[in-house]
């Protein structure tokens, strides 16, 4: 078992100082993920507006947490970014992301950045795959277990 970390993610990890810390939340909406956010300054692309690739970020956040909110652990593949209008630096924004369609393993969703009368600034589509999380993280143990025991024989060695 990996020891517990702090989330760093740079969209939504609150430990991350460097990052976006975007808290979602679902207003019982099911798989819809929402989330109220202000983009500050240092994420700026043309003078007062957000960076598309920032821009893309947010969008794949929120199609990520809806798959978290329908209870499924999946990696993007693919996504498509329609930037509709330049997205402005420091004003209240709405960004939502929600499932479309599910087949097998395959996860289509879409994502939105709205200001709050409504307007759409920038929409996504994605198709995530949903993995294994506990594969994935016994993998990564005994990937870090196989480097410290690396680690162990070099320092016998001097």
């Amino acid at each position: 078992m990996l020891p517990a970390r702090s989330n760093h993610c740079f969209g939504c990890g609150p430990s991350n100082r460097d990052g976006l810390r975007l808290r979602f939340y679902d207003e019982g909406l099911g798989d819809r993920a929402l989330c109220r956010v202000s983009v500050p300054k240092r994420f700026e692309g043309p003078p007062g507006h957000v960076h598309g690739g920032i821009i893309a970020t947010l969008l794949d956040e929120a199609m990520g947490k809806a798959n978290k909110l329908a209870g499924i652990v999946a990696m993007t593949r693919t996504m498509e970014v329609d930037y509709l209008r330049p997205v402005p630096l420091l004003t209240p924004l709405i960004l939502e992301g929600w499932g479309v369609r599910r087949e097998g393993r395959k996860h289509w969703n879409t994502a939105e950045i709205r200001r709050e009368g409504g307007e759409v600034l920038a929409r996504a589509t994605g198709l995530f795959i949903a993995i294994d999380a506990e594969r994935i993280l016994a993998a990564l143990a005994a990937q870090n277990g196989e480097q410290a025991t690396k680690a162990k024989r070099r320092t016998k060695r001097k």
